[in-house]
């Protein structure tokens, strides 16, 4: 596909490099000489500096012949007018990240009059992902498919833990009932799908997915089941955290917010007046043990500075705080503050960046399975995917013990109608299921790719 990337800032960035991997062809459009220069040399991509907004400049990096065009400028106004012009040159679809709460609120509108295919907003997204690692503590990764009837957990595994040492076809018997199957693991960084015969060990991170009333009763069964959170202690006022701020006052937890800026500070407080803000410098451990941050069920920091929410993090787990969450969108930094056991990393690039491209991968599939979501697990080294099984997939209805699957990929779970079926050698895909696969391979497009290549019909040429 020809795509055309508007801004080379974080997202900008990151999309453009997982696309490059996916093998499509993308130009990036900036003002900055130094960000395209980065662009070219790192990704090897078409590079056009000017204005999004300019009709010429657009027309210059391809706009006319575009499959897709994202514009993700730090500027919503820009990016809304560069979809406008970029869809009267005839690009086929627009993506515009736009951030604003007063824009959002007016969604619709915007799609009509601006034409614009798609509105992403990072911050939300991010903010909606930590509501969700807060709604249930235990899980340091959690990622929902077929409206919230599977959840995807993943969790690190600790000494004394009933499943270390112990190969997985030997799990207790009340623990097999369970609706819910170990789906990949991530050792030191080598992550893989797990078979029957895989022992565990303390420190590998395990991903499950299943129903949620099975995974809660695994957590419980395995001594991690935390109390609900009812207090969180968030460090930086910036749009995250306004975003999660209305969530979580929705969800009825208190909250209370560290913030340097005064003017970021009376914001807060004129929209949420039942949040804590205090003002002041949220890297001073003075200033956290007075505020009585280990009292608090959970810390999220949410500053601008990676450093900072990293070292204020490992801080927090010092204090004893059982759920810490940390914004990071430094993939080397990730890998680092994960074996120092920060589980719980978001990285909102990252986050926006695995939007978009399901929207691109559905592009793509347009006549085969159709693809209701993608997330990306174990630090983005694997993928969990969506399907709907239509009636061009193949082998409907004969039994997965019959049938090979390609070696990396996982048929984790059908959803039949209300029913969560954990895949046996005589399942059977039916037209209509929903299916989601694991797979430690990116690109994955349509169901029918999950499958080896069939042998050569006897007699045939083998051309």
């Amino acid at each position: 596909m020809n795509i055309v990337i508007v801004g080379s800032g974080k997202v900008g960035f990151t999309l453009a490099e997982q696309l490059v991997k996916e093998e499509h062809d993308v130009t990036i459009v900036d003002n900055e000489e130094e960000a395209l220069r980065r662009a070219g040399d790192q990704l090897d991509i078409m590079t056009v500096r000017g204005n999004g907004v300019s009709a010429a400049t657009l027309r210059e990096a391809g706009a006319a012949d575009a499959d897709l065009l994202v514009a993700a400028t730090n500027s919503d106004e820009v990016n809304m007018v560069c979809s406008l012009t970029a869809k009267g040159l005839g690009t086929k679809y627009t993506i515009a990240r736009i951030r604003n709460q007063e824009y959002t609120a007016s969604v619709a509108e915007l799609r009509r009059d601006l034409k614009i295919d798609m509105v992403i907003n990072p911050e939300n997204t991010t903010a909606v992902e930590i509501s969700r690692l807060l709604r249930f503590p235990a899980a340091a990764d959690i990622e929902t498919f077929c409206r919230g009837l599977v959840e995807l957990m993943g969790f690190r595994l600790q000494e004394g833990d009933f499943l270390v040492g112990k190969p997985l076809y030997n799990l207790p018997g009340h623990i097999k009932k369970l609706s819910l199957l170990f789906c990949a693991v991530d050792r030191n960084g080598e992550v893989s799908i797990p078979n029957g015969s895989f022992v565990p060990q303390a420190g590998d991170k395990l991903y499950m997915i299943g129903r949620p009333d099975s995974l809660d009763q695994f957590f419980r069964q395995l001594g991690r089941y935390a109390p609900k959170v009812k207090q969180v202690f968030l460090l930086g006022g910036g749009k995250v955290s306004m975003y999660l701020a209305n969530i979580l006052d929705r969800m009825g937890m208190k909250l209370k917010i560290v913030e340097r800026s005064e003017e970021r500070c009376r914001l807060i407080s004129e929209r949420f007046p039942r949040v804590t803000v205090i003002c002041g410098d949220g890297t001073d451990s003075e200033l956290l043990e007075s505020e009585n941050l280990a009292a608090s069920d959970a810390f999220v920091a949410l500053t601008d500075r990676d450093e900072d929410n990293l070292i204020i993090s490992l801080y927090a787990m010092q204090q004893g705080l059982s759920k810490v969450i940390t914004k990071c969108n430094r993939q080397n930094y990730a890998g680092i503050v994960r074996s120092l056991g920060l589980d719980s990393v978001i990285s909102p690039k990252f986050v926006t960046a695995s939007h978009i491209l399901h929207v691109v991968r559905g592009m793509q599939n347009t006549h085969g399975n159709v693809m209701n979501s993608l997330h990306r697990i174990a630090g983005g080294e694997a993928e969990a995917m969506e399907f709907t099984v239509g009636p061009g997939t193949r082998h409907l209805g004969i039994p997965l013990k019959d049938l090979k699957l390609r070696p990396g990929v996982l048929l984790a779970v059908i959803v039949r109608g209300k029913d969560i079926i954990i895949p046996e050698g005589s399942s059977c895909l039916q037209e209509g299921d929903q299916v989601i696969i694991i797979a430690r391979e990116s690109g994955i497009l349509d169901l029918n790719a999950i499958y080896t290549a069939e042998p050569a019909a006897p007699g045939g040429s083998g051309k």
